[in-house]
């Protein structure tokens, strides 16, 4: 797939912008805290109907103004698919081909992302939520129903996560309620882990052929998802996983009224990475972590290309200066032909590689973009 044109209206730091992009490799430069990544940030918005840098929507809207808007035209091979979202304080309103969405679900998954920023070289070593969530943005747009029976975990979560406090602060003894709730969360519950365990599944597979390229052959990746039930396992199917919650809920009934709070579920569940059977999290270099992530990034963009049929938008955010020379090299060698991409950097000199010098390139500085120079 491949993004012909944005628009943006009254988008961060953008009054109104309107550019028309190649459909290989688009840079966009200038200094910092001029708005390229605002620019990448709209793109990933106009994806996935949420940003990557706030979970607050009115941080999206230019101060003083109402609403944000972004438009594109995305060329699929079965043909053009206009994109459009509106960003108020009421809400959000999405449109693919004029037509607009009832859910928001309907609208993610028309235009696949995959987002590389300097943050994500830290999905390895940092917090298993980060790594929850790159599980969950990864799988929302290529699953649809996935994102459904999240969003339903996640209202059944909080709501019984708030009986469990007042039941430890003694304002309630509904324990009936608890168990009601509880009963929906294990049904919700399995249906999240069994697809991620079939997500892990196939991610594992090009992972380990990506890493293995990347390091010669000297190093095999391996990943585990490791679930916050210990009992729950990758080979389990659907009735099984929800007797082992069951158990384990019932057992540590008494401990979650104690702490108020939820133990156990897909809301504490995390990846394990293994380097040549060693843990990379515990025991792997800076190198080797690095490694991993970039495989994983990788691994996204073929994952995606193998479920829907189409390369996603490859949106690099500052993350080429963060790479040495030989996995930039791999990176843009990966994508090479494939996938439209789009990278923010301050300058391109320290990027000796032939197709960022001859890449569609647009400058931005305060919330203005001129361009392009050197369009294919």
């Amino acid at each position: 797939m491949i993004l012909e044109s944005i628009t943006v209206t009254n988008f961060r730091n953008y009054n109104s912008a309107s550019i028309s992009l190649s459909k290989s490799v688009n840079v966009f430069l200038g200094e910092n805290a001029q708005g390229k990544t605002n620019l990448l940030e709209a793109i990933y918005v106009l994806a996935m109907a949420k940003s990557h840098r706030t979970s607050n929507d009115k941080e999206l809207i230019k101060w003083d103004e109402n609403y944000a808007k972004i438009e594109g035209r995305l060329k699929k091979k079965n043909g053009a698919v206009p994109l459009e979202l509106t960003i108020s304080k009421k809400g959000k309103k999405a449109r693919v081909n004029h037509l607009e969405q009832k859910k928001l679900s309907q609208y993610v998954g028309a235009c696949n992302v995959v987002m590389f920023a300097p943050e994500d070289l830290n999905l390895v070593k940092g917090s298993p939520s980060h790594r929850r969530r790159f599980i969950d943005m990864e799988m929302g747009q290529i699953q649809p129903v996935y994102m459904h029976v999240l969003n339903q975990y996640q209202k059944v979560l909080q709501q019984r996560n708030a009986l469990l406090k007042d039941l430890a602060r003694k304002k309630t003894k509904d324990s009936a309620m608890l168990d009601i709730l509880t009963e929906q969360m294990i049904d919700l519950a399995a249906e999240v882990v069994i697809r991620r365990f079939r997500f892990i599944h196939l991610l594992k597979e090009w992972a380990f052929s990506i890493h293995s390229s990347i390091t010669r052959g000297l190093e095999t990746l391996n990943i585990e998802y490791q679930s916050s039930a210990a009992d729950v396992l990758e080979d389990m199917d659907l009735s099984k996983i929800k007797v082992v919650y069951e158990n384990t809920f019932e057992r540590m009934k008494e401990k979650e009224i104690d702490r108020g709070v939820s133990l156990f579920g897909p809301h504490r569940d995390d990846l394990k990475f293994f380097v040549n059977d060693r843990d990379v999290q515990t025991f792997g270099s800076q190198g080797q972590q690095r490694t991993t992530a970039l495989s994983l990034k990788l691994a996204e963009i073929e994952l995606i290309n193998s479920e829907v049929g189409e390369y996603p938008l490859l949106l690099l955010d500052d993350v080429l200066s963060e790479l040495d020379d030989y996995r930039q090299t791999h990176l843009l060698h990966t994508f090479k032909e494939k996938v439209q991409t789009f990278v923010t950097t301050t300058n391109i000199d320290g990027i000796d590689h032939e197709m960022i010098q001859q890449a569609a390139s647009f400058n931005v500085n305060q919330g203005q973009i001129s361009g392009p120079c050197n369009p294919r």
